[in-house]
Parts: C-alpha cells; sequence; structure tokens
C-alpha cells in the first residue's frame, strides 16, 4: 500500500522552493529523482515570479495552488525516503532512479507524467474545496501555465538530449520512446480528470475507485516512459548519467521580491 509518510507542508510558493532545494543538495546529480527535482524547481521559480507580474487573473489562489500541489510530490518523497510505498504513479520514477540503461530526459519527463496526469487534477479538486469555487473560476490561470511549462519543457529536451557523435544512435530510441508524450496534452488529459472528479465530489466512493485507477495507469505510462534503452558506450563510460543530468538548466534561485536574474 502507498506510504503514510507526512510531512510539514510549506506555506508559501518560496518556502515551496527552498524545499525543493533542500532536496536537491541531499541528492546525486545523476539521480533520477533529482533530475525532476531540478526540473520542478525551475517551473516553480517560473511560477513564483509571474505572480506579481499580472500574468495570473487570480495569483493568491495560483500561489496557494501551487502549495497544495507540491505537497503531493514531496509526500512522495517522504514516503520513500521513510521506507514506504509512495503512490503508483511515483513508483517507476523511484524503484529506477539509479538505473544506468534510462536517460535524463526519460526521468525528467516520468516525473512529469506523476505529477501532471495524477497529482494535478487532485490538487486542482483540493484547492476548489479549501477556497469553495468552481473548478471553472481556476481554468483560465490553469491554461496560463500551460505556456510555463511549455518553455520549461522544451529547455529540457534541448539540454538532456544526446550530442556529439553518437546523436542519432542515442536519440532516435529517446525519440521514440518519448515522442507519444507532451505536456500540453498532459495537461488536458489531467483537466479531464478534474471535471470527472468534480462530477464525482458527492459520491466517495465512485471518486476513490477513480482515483485509484488514474493512480495505476499514471503509474503504467511512467514505466513505459523509463523503459531502459540498454547499454551504451556513453553508460559504460558515465554510468550514472551524470554528464548528461549535468546539463539540466540550473535554477538560478533570488527571493520572491528580489530583482532581475542576470545571465
Amino acid at each position: 500500500m502507498p506510504g503514510t509518510a507526512t510531512i510539514l507542508a510549506p506555506a508559501t510558493v518560496e518556502e515551496v522552493a527552498g524545499r525543493l532545494r533542500e532536496l536537491a543538495a541531499g541528492l546525486p546529480p545523476a539521480d533520477g529523482v533529482a533530475v525532476f527535482n531540478r526540473l520542478y524547481l525551475t517551473v516553480t521559480e517560473a511560477v513564483r515570479d509571474r505572480l506579481g507580474t499580472g500574468y495570473f487573473t487570480d495569483p493568491s489562489a495560483m500561489a496557494e495552488f501551487d502549495v497544495v500541489f507540491a505537497g503531493r510530490y514531496l509526500l512522495a518523497v517522504a514516503a520513500d525516503a521513510a521506507g514506504q510505498e509512495p503512490p503508483a504513479c511515483w513508483r517507476p520514477l523511484f524503484a529506477l532512479r539509479a538505473h544506468p540503461g534510462v536517460h535524463p530526459l526519460q526521468f525528467a519527463l516520468a516525473g512529469m507524467n506523476a505529477h501532471i496526469q495524477h497529482d494535478l487534477p487532485l490538487a486542482v479538486v483540493d484547492l476548489c474545496h479549501r477556497r469553495g469555487c468552481e473548478p471553472g473560476e481556476v481554468e483560465e490561470d490553469y491554461h496560463r501555465i500551460n505556456g510555463v511549462l511549455a518553455e520549461v519543457e522544451s529547455a529540457v529536451r534541448e539540454q538532456l538530449l544526446p550530442g556529439g557523435p553518437d546523436l542519432l544512435e542515442q536519440a532516435e530510441p529517446l525519440a521514440h520512446r518519448l515522442g507519444t508524450w507532451s505536456v500540453e496534452a498532459a495537461r488536458e488529459g489531467a483537466w479531464s480528470a478534474v471535471r470527472a472528479l468534480w462530477e464525482l465530489r458527492g459520491l466517495p466512493g465512485a471518486a476513490r475507485a477513480f482515483t485509484a485507477a488514474l493512480d495505476g495507469s499514471v503509474g503504467l505510462l511512467g514505466r513505459a516512459l523509463l523503459l531502459p534503452l540498454g547499454p551504451r558506450e556513453e553508460e559504460q563510460q558515465d554510468p550514472g548519467g551524470l554528464a548528461a543530468a549535468a546539463r539540466l538548466p540550473e535554477s538560478r534561485s533570488r527571493a520572491a521580491g528580489g530583482g532581475e536574474r542576470r545571465p
């Protein structure tokens, strides 16, 4: 069964970013969870930086959503650290985090798969219950985040795809494995799950069954995304995938009220 680990939940978006930095500091760079964690920190800071710019219609709701959403990932991390099973959607990433045949880009997208297609709809429903609103009231801002995620995903794909003389040999199997997954389709599917869960809110048994089925199906997709690519010369020289993982754009942290980021 999934773990029952508890955490001291962050209260602000900056606290979420701080927690992600702490996790990053304690993990080897090539660890599969570390790869996703760096990606998630980049997204979190990008959302944070837009909260006071007029980008969102309701920045207060989006700040609260960011905290609720991140809590589900942090609980999965805590469960694994405590020797408990995280939700099924997260298990492939935690189980294969050190596999030498899995490319860092696979780790990044497997984490996005779990967090977007499972955690995201549950977090939206949680937010609506907390704020006493309907999902439609946050839908516009929900879709505004798509642009942020698309930018980050594009940068991550570019940074983590193999380069050099082995480009075609390594990129072709990656493209085949990952070509059917996109952040846009994942978020559209997640919003459909939000609508279904909201319709089932008065039927707790049906809602639990739907959530369990969603968890399992997302986990199966995550396992497919993480199918090892097989032995490669690069893996023999760099078995942990450290070189590729290190190419993931580093987060340039600053306080929420700080000045401009500089290249």
